[in-house]
């Protein structure tokens, strides 16, 4: 398929010539699945703060590679153009850059961290879906999946702000899924739990100490691909250590009658 193919509308079979982009690809689980894209002959393009890292990892895939602040809506629509311009359109958007607060709310509250970390894990969402749409409208449909956590399902209480950033991206891809199911657009939330990635570097000591279980980045890739696999949208999926993942079931929510 050419980019002017492309252009035109054609949406590639499958993940063979489909392109996807991925924001916070320089390293962990948007590091694995770009690998793993790539391996099933997906184009990529690799968007990230970290442009070294991120520009090695597009030198190995052949890819294409955009420094990204997903904080700022300009560079979002920067991401999704570099798609279109080298690749001809987009098929996948994987908003996965995200980081952890490190803020708590009594005293030692810090407004800088609170921001940043709703910026990166919510706005960066919000910005990615809004400039990704109108491309995977061109292509007839796509596929949006985004990285929230089992801290949207579960309470976090080492780590608030993360998980209020986390919970408002599920319900955002939960309320955004039914408007875009007559335009052929999926969108889905991927929640791991704690993987084995830099995320979790000021936790590892205590996890270790407790014994709680760290899923391997192969797990989440695995997820990863059973949601598109899947076909549906507006779910939840989970991934935690011994059990396959799926999709949560928010059961025994009142309804408005």
């Amino acid at each position: 398929m050419t980019p002017n193919d492309a252009a035109a509308g054609t949406r590639p079979d499958g993940l063979d010539g489909a392109v996807a982009l991925i924001t916070g690809a320089a390293r962990g689980i948007g590091a694995a699945v770009a690998r793993r894209l790539a391996a099933e002959g997906a184009r990529l393009v690799l968007a990230d703060v970290d442009a070294e890292r991120g520009a090695a990892l597009a030198e190995e895939l052949d890819a294409a590679f955009v420094r990204c602040d997903v904080r700022e809506p300009a560079d979002n629509q920067a991401a999704v153009a570099a798609a279109r311009d080298r690749f001809g359109g987009l098929d996948l958007a994987f908003l996965n850059a995200g980081v952890a607060s490190g803020c708590g709310l009594d005293g030692d509250f810090d407004p800088e961290a609170y921001r940043r970390a709703m910026a990166i894990n919510l706005d960066g969402v919000v910005y990615g879906v809004h400039a990704a749409l109108p491309a995977l409208r061109a292509r007839g449909g796509g596929d949006i999946i985004a990285t929230a956590s089992m801290a949207a399902l579960t309470p976090t209480p080492f780590d608030p702000v993360y998980g209020a950033g986390k919970a408002a991206v599920v319900a955002l891809v939960r309320s955004l899924a039914p408007n875009h199911v007559g335009e052929g657009v999926r969108v889905n939330a991927l929640c791991p739990s704690f993987a084995d990635t830099d995320i979790i570097a000021p936790l590892r000591e205590e996890l270790e100490r407790t014994g709680f279980p760290i899923l391997d980045v192969s797990d989440v890739v695995e997820a990863f691909m059973r949601i598109l696999a899947a076909g549906g949208t507006g779910e939840a999926w989970y991934v935690v250590p011994g059990r396959p993942a799926e999709p949560f079931r928010f059961r025994g929510v009142p309804g408005p009658r």
